[in-house]
């Protein structure tokens, strides 16, 4: 037994062999009740045997995720429109879903949330249900329909599709009454019966007040369970129970992220019926994984963070901030801070009046795949072998539960540590460090706490034959997924990039 549990340990398990297993057929838990009384040891056990729906394992791997803000608010250069606009504004002169999805798809990210409402009520599909849409702009003579097209080239291209749908709306005579709840999931089945699969439906927790100076009682149960019937494979983020919310705007995730969360869970219907071990309801309130909150808390729920930020400092394309676009490192930074802290990276593109994303935009995101692939492409720990491994068990958590020491065919300069954990049967990580041997002796080069689906470690660069990788603390045993180490400054190859003309539909 300790030979088979040792061979686990040391195989690194290639990401793609995980993404070729069928989800559906995978066992998992993802969400849990304490049983009262329960042990400190028990709920550990409990905690570290948690695992991602197959919805949630999908959405994990996708890892880049863009973000559309388009709409009135780009024609009347507001981050917030009042509801008030006239439609006859939308009128981009150029539109082409196509450059949108290649921009987004040659720069290595997989799924494409449009804001299809934002609060202002402003329609980009022609509903049936308002008169505040693209149906009543000049725009293609009022036949046009946003969603549909950027729909249609997601599928072209192989992309996934997502819709931002604003519970908030500032246009709608209904917003504070009991209509409204109906009106919504009329507007929620248009989107997801009409345009194919939905991948992600991002709804916010925005709600301020109507044209009638009211506020709305949003019924999400209902919500959640016409998602659930409609688009079975969406994850529901944001205000939903699939994916949360990072709690800020800046693309910077937590040092210490679990996705397993302790919560109070409201169970006000019972949203898929076929699944009861997934948490199909309200989640009320959560609070981080850490020991002290999942043994007082009645409930762990595996519950992963979207970190969301825009590539410009507003949301919806203003001219002046053209030349305020992050740069590829700025880019770089926040995406080791974001997938490299167990999240996934929402970042937004917003395309400009003419209905086309900006060169500059464009040009940044050629960059930031460029640095991504450069540091990323070799893994100089191919080579090494694994010399040791060890473990002891203290009431559920297992101190120095796995040291690897590898020893290189010759010494190597890295500077950047990526982890990952198999998340298909649990988090566990709760420490770790890395080593490197300096004449007979060990000396630190990082540390870290959580791991989850990725964690990277940047540092200044470090030649070293011997290296050691020590988890110290860790829920039972854990199965790391990577081990690599990395040159992030290493030098770039014409083979390793992609050029700004790749990122246009030539017509």
């Amino acid at each position: 037994m300790y030979l088979k549990i040792k061979m686990m340990l040391l195989w690194t398990v290639s990401l793609g062999f995980i993404q070729t297993l069928c989800a559906q057929e995978l066992s998992y838990v993802n969400y849990v009740h304490i049983p009262p009384g329960a042990s400190q040891e028990k709920i550990i056990e409990l905690a570290a045997n948690l695992t991602p729906s197959p919805r949630q394992f999908n959405w994990q791997q996708m890892e880049l995720i863009a973000f559309i803000h388009f709409g009135i608010n780009t024609f009347t250069d507001k981050e917030w429109g009042d509801g008030a606009e006239d439609p006859q504004l939308f009128n981009p002169s150029q539109l082409d879903a196509e450059q949108w999805v290649l921009a987004c798809k040659n720069a290595g990210f997989r799924l494409i949330i449009l804001t299809a409402k934002h609060h202002d009520g402003f329609c980009l599909w022609p509903s049936r249900f308002t008169e505040h849409s693209v149906k009543n702009s000049p725009w293609k003579n009022g036949q046009g329909d946003v969603v549909k097209e950027l729909a249609e080239a997601c599928r072209k291209h192989d992309m996934k599709f997502g819709v931002y749908l604003s519970p908030w709306d500032r246009n709608s005579p209904y917003f504070g009454t009991d209509e409204y709840n109906d009106y919504f999931v009329n507007q929620l089945t248009e989107l997801l019966t009409n345009y194919g699969e939905i991948s992600e439906v991002w709804l916010d927790g925005a709600n301020g007040e109507g044209p009638n100076g009211k506020k709305q009682v949003y019924d999400e149960a209902r919500w959640f369970a016409v998602i659930r019937k409609l688009q079975p494979d969406a994850v529901i983020a944001i205000s939903g129970p699939d994916v949360r919310w990072v709690g800020t705007e800046t693309g910077y995730g937590k040092e210490t992220e679990w996705s397993m969360r302790a919560a109070t869970l409201k169970n006000r219907a019972e949203l898929d019926e076929q699944s009861p071990k997934e948490a199909a309801f309200i989640i009320e309130s959560s609070s981080p994984g850490i020991l002290e909150n999942i043994t007082q808390n009645p409930s762990l729920v595996w519950y992963p963070v979207e970190t969301d930020v825009s590539i410009r400092p507003g949301w919806f394309y203003h001219s002046e901030e053209n030349d305020r676009v992050k740069t590829p490192d700025e880019l770089f930074d926040i995406y080791c801070s974001s997938v490299g802290r167990n999240g996934a990276l929402l970042l937004n593109i917003p395309p400009d009046t003419r209905g086309l994303i900006h060169d500059k935009d464009i040009e940044s995101l050629v960059g930031f795949k460029n640095k991504r692939t450069t540091a990323f492409a070799d893994n100089l720990l191919s080579g090494a072998s694994v010399s040791r491994v060890e473990s002891t068990m203290t009431k559920g958590l297992i101190s120095n539960a796995l040291i690897l020491e590898y020893t290189l065919p010759e010494a190597i300069t890295f500077d950047l540590l990526q982890l990952q954990e198999n998340i298909r049967v649990g988090q566990r990580i709760e420490s770790f460090k890395l080593e490197y041997e300096d004449g007979g002796a060990w000396k630190e080069i990082t540390r870290g706490t959580t791991v989850g689906y990725k964690r990277i470690l940047r540092f200044d660069p470090v030649s070293a034959k011997y290296i050691r990788l020590t988890i110290e603390s860790s829920r039972l045993i854990p199965e790391l997924s990577e081990v690599g180490l990395y040159r992030q400054t290493g030098s770039d190859t014409d083979s390793r990039k992609i050029s700004m003309d790749s990122c246009f539909f030539s017509r």
